[in-house]
């Protein structure tokens, strides 16, 4: 078989010289022959096909390192691995659309118009271990700031969502206007309830999210140290689903399958995204919602603070409008894998219904349904500075 110089396969192939060079090196794509006087490479023809896949998914965008996985797969295989790869690339996108969007409203000059005094909130938050679990790995916050669910794993699951939590227990008193202020906790277990009180001092949109973004970096160096303080904990890490309240202002931070939802106008929506295995697949057209359900993988995460790498990633973070009349739920996943959505939005929905009494309404729906997982809930009523929808 006659060999390829490297300038004719480079043409047949559409890389470059100096691209063929560097996957030379990094063993992606290697000659078939190397001249031992002048250095030149040569090539066999029967390596076009795997440098046009490489050409194809650098275009895409794909990693050098997780090319050389896809083109030593069985076909099947790759195109799996594609698709998944596409899932992650437009999840990306949709986040940077998100940002964007809210930085064009934001430079444009389209501020909350709604005055900081004119909202309030109602909240309630209670963690439940569930009739299966011997520990409770869930961790629930409501504040007059701040709202937070967290779901811990592996063997210091129970520290993890607790560590995470109390990061974030700083924003309740933080002044995060123009990025000033020190911290300051609150201390001790969170309040199962709270009364009618003002969000806090109005700041700017993006001081809100750096701050959130600042909380949830300090959370994961927390999770850091526990896991390197006890090899026993290796592996231990939380999901974490968060709000933090400015005026009509509130900021928020996902990472995981704990979710938040918005009850508006008798509506309800769900206003993060799973960072699971199958929420990746229903995503891809590969599994229904409802064969998500009973997946074998359902409880697999793509994305977790403080865990092993494969489930690292960067969490969430969006700027949401709140009106009075809203209603707030986060919940972990002890909820909403044996209680219907349908079923939910009836219980958030449920007229001059308090926080604490949808709360324990919605713990005691999982847990009527087997309750085989740890449950936490966070229920938070906008309202009027005067307490009224």
């Amino acid at each position: 078989m006659q060999l390829l110089t490297i300038g004719a396969f480079a043409r047949a192939s559409r890389l470059s010289p100096k691209a063929l060079r560097i996957y030379d090196e990094l063993g992606l794509l290697r000659p078939v022959h190397v001249d031992e006087a002048s250095g030149y490479r040569f090539y066999s023809p029967d390596q076009l096909e795997r440098a046009r896949l490489v050409a194809w998914l650098r275009r895409v965008g794909m990693p050098l390192a997780r090319i050389a996985e896809v083109c030593d797969l069985p076909e099947p295989a790759a195109a799996a691995a594609v698709s998944d790869y596409l899932t992650l690339l437009e999840s990306e996108y949709s986040e940077r659309k998100g940002l964007a969007a809210f930085l064009i409203a934001y430079l444009s000059g389209r501020k909350a118009a709604m005055p900081e005094s004119a909202l309030a909130i109602r909240y309630a938050a209670a963690s439940d271990i569930g009739r299966e679990r011997d520990r409770n790995q869930d961790a629930a916050y409501a504040g007059a700031r701040l709202l937070a669910v967290a779901d811990g794993m592996g063997p210091g699951g129970d520290l993890a969502s607790e560590s995470v939590i109390n990061a974030l227990r700083p924003l309740e008193t933080m002044q995060v206007s123009g990025g000033r202020g020190g911290p300051g906790g609150l201390g001790g277990g969170s309040p199962p309830c709270g009364k009618a009180v003002p969000p806090g001092a109005s700041s700017a949109p993006g001081d809100l999210l750096n701050a959130l973004s600042d909380a949830v970096s300090a959370a994961t160096s927390s999770l850091r140290s526990l896991t390197e303080s006890d090899p026993e904990f290796a592996g231990s890490g939380s999901t974490l689903t968060a709000m933090l309240w400015s005026g009509s202002q509130l900021a928020l931070v996902h990472i995981g399958d704990t979710r938040a939802y918005l009850l508006r106008d008798g509506g309800l929506f769900q206003i993060t995204h799973d960072h699971s295995v199958v929420q990746s697949m229903i995503d891809a057209g590969r599994l229904t919602p409802e064969e998500a359900v009973s997946h074998p993988q359902r409880s697999l995460l793509m994305r977790a603070l403080g865990a092993d790498a494969d489930a690292s990633g960067t969490p969430d973070l969006s700027l949401h409008e709140a009106r009075a009349g809203d209603r707030y739920l986060l919940c972990s996943d002890g909820l909403t894998t044996v209680v219907p959505a349908a079923v939910i939005r009836e219980t958030l929905s449920a007229p001059e219904s308090a926080p604490e009494a949808v709360v324990r309404r919605l713990i005691d729906l999982a847990n009527t349904a087997g309750g085989p997982d740890n449950i936490a809930c966070v229920v938070a009523d906008v309202t009027g500075a005067d307490g009224t929808a």
